[in-house]
């Protein structure tokens, strides 16, 4: 296959920010009186655009959920964006890619501000070319705008050296309108079914199972 490009997901494929995340939802909902006993209800927020997801999961109009956003980023900003961890093995897969002359990158709908505290923070920074998020006003948030931007600040040509690796329909919808190759993880937090139906053209259970498809 000879993938050269690698392009990661953050939120759920190289690091598990569920809490942080479902934090800083919970603490954007009280102002709006919501109250949320069970946050594993809060998971679906994790990948998606944020305001869509205000907007989807709790009716939010637009304004509303671009102030949503606003209140979710006071707590995620000083506190939420420490609240995760990098998936067991991963950093490991990143050095033997890289080692191997992979081109990694990340693609992320994540604030590309906070994408790149993040991989600063858990010290991974170092194994990638570029990274690649949103605007925080709100704009290039849909993960074929952000696969695009990617694509082109990395003057990257060949798109069937290209593969875009994530864990929801998101990043495998965005792939797939840039006419690149995808694989789908399952222990971040989309479902085997929502990847299949999206069209992955691989699926992975495990983070070594990825080092096996780019390594072959």
């Amino acid at each position: 296959m000879g993938y050269e490009y690698v392009l990661f997901d953050l939120d759920g494929t190289i690091t598990d920010p569920a809490i942080g995340i479902t934090n800083s939802v919970i603490y954007a909902l009280k102002k709006y009186g919501i109250e949320v006993s069970d946050r594993s209800e809060l998971y679906k927020f994790i990948g998606p655009p944020l305001r869509e997801s205000f907007e989807n999961y709790y009716g939010f109009s637009k304004k509303e959920a671009k102030m949503a956003v606003e209140y979710y980023r006071e707590y995620y900003r000083d506190r939420g964006i420490y609240e995760n961890l990098v998936y067991d093995g991963f950093e490991d897969l990143l050095k033997t890619l890289k080692d191997n002359s992979k081109i990694l990158i990340v693609a992320t709908s994540k604030a590309e501000v906070f994408a790149k505290q993040v991989v600063e923070y858990f010290d991974i920074a170092k194994y990638f070319t570029y990274v690649a998020g949103s605007n925080l006003d709100g704009t290039r948030v849909k993960k074929g705008e952000v696969i695009s931007y990617a694509i082109k600040s990395c003057n990257i040509v060949d798109l069937s050296k290209t593969i875009m690796i994530g864990d929801r329909e998101h990043d495998i919808i965005g792939a797939k309108e840039m006419g690149i190759s995808s694989i789908g993880v399952l222990f971040g937090y989309g479902s085997r079914n929502e990847l299949e139906k999206a069209g992955a053209d691989f699926i992975v259970d495990t983070v070594a199972d990825i080092g096996k498809i780019l390594l072959s």
